[in-house]
This record gives C-alpha cells, sequence and structure tokens, in this order.
C-alpha cells in the first residue's frame, strides 16, 4: 500500500512538473521518469547539499513552502486538534507548490528528496483516524520541514 501511494505521489509530482509546455521538453520528460524510476525503487532516499552549501528553490516555490510551514506553526500554536483539516491546508500548499515548479537539474532532484515524503506525511496525516496518533505525524512534519530549511535556501 505504501508503494502504491509514493508512486501516485510521485506520478503526480511528475505530471505536474512537466505539464509546463509543449514536446520541446521531452528530454525533461525522460528525466522525470528517471527519477520517478528512482523512487519507486529506493525508499530511503536521501538529500545531500550542494558542495557544502544549501540548494536554491526558485522563488515562485518557496511561498507555498514557507505558507505551509506557518499553517503548521499556527496548528501547534493554538493548540488545534483538526488534523484533518491541517492536512488538508498542507496538502493544498502542495498543489500550489507542485504547479509552480519550475526547477531543474539536481536542485530539483534533491528537493523531490525532501518533498516526497514530506507528501507521505501530509497523506499519513490525512488518513489518521485516531486524534490521539496526530501529534506524533505533526512532529514528523516539524522535523520535515527543519530538514528543509537545513538543504535548501
Amino acid at each position: 500500500m505504501k508503494k502504491i501511494i509514493l508512486v501516485s505521489n510521485i506520478l503526480f509530482s511528475f505530471i505536474a512538473c512537466t505539464n509546463k509546455g509543449s514536446h520541446e521538453n521531452h528530454g525533461e520528460h525522460e528525466h522525470h521518469e528517471e527519477i520517478a524510476t528512482q523512487h519507486q525503487h529506493d525508499d530511503e532516499q536521501t538529500i545531500s547539499l550542494n558542495n557544502g552549501e544549501k540548494w536554491f528553490v526558485n522563488e515562485e516555490m518557496k511561498p507555498f513552502i514557507l505558507e505551509a510551514e506557518n499553517i503548521l506553526i499556527e496548528y501547534i500554536n493554538n493548540n488545534s486538534t483538526d488534523h484533518k483539516t491541517l492536512a488538508v491546508q498542507l496538502k493544498e500548499k502542495n498543489s500550489g507548490l507542485i504547479k509552480n515548479c519550475t526547477m531543474k537539474g539536481e536542485s530539483h532532484d534533491e528537493l523531490h528528496n525532501w518533498l516526497h515524503p514530506h507528501i507521505d506525511l501530509i497523506k499519513k496525516l490525512e488518513q489518521e483516524e485516531d486524534a490521539g496518533n496526530a501529534p506524533s505525524i505533526v512532529k514528523e512534519l516539524v522535523t520535515s520541514f527543519e530538514t528543509y530549511h537545513q538543504y535548501f535556501q
């Protein structure tokens, strides 16, 4: 089941990132298929720095990540308990992020290495029926955003 969810996330991201233009991006299309294949076969993707420096994230994409993080911070600060609404809000920001995907190359690949597990956490939160389990998933999301800040600028 995990693999089905992971593959569907990858395909959604793949379609969104390549749905930008025409057939002139055929090489980019193959590049995304290669990345999708890597994610399918390696559940433990790691993120690395760019020669010791953080990776650049395009300005069009940053607001979606920062807004999602702010939504999570507000949820925590307000001692909110409606984890389903939180998941929907975070999912909405990820959709905006993916639709505005303009990155290419290694920075794009590394962002995907962060994004796919992050999307999985949001799905996990969305599907959690026991509200008592939600706080641990929220903590994982906090850690995910900390990872983002560790590797991306």
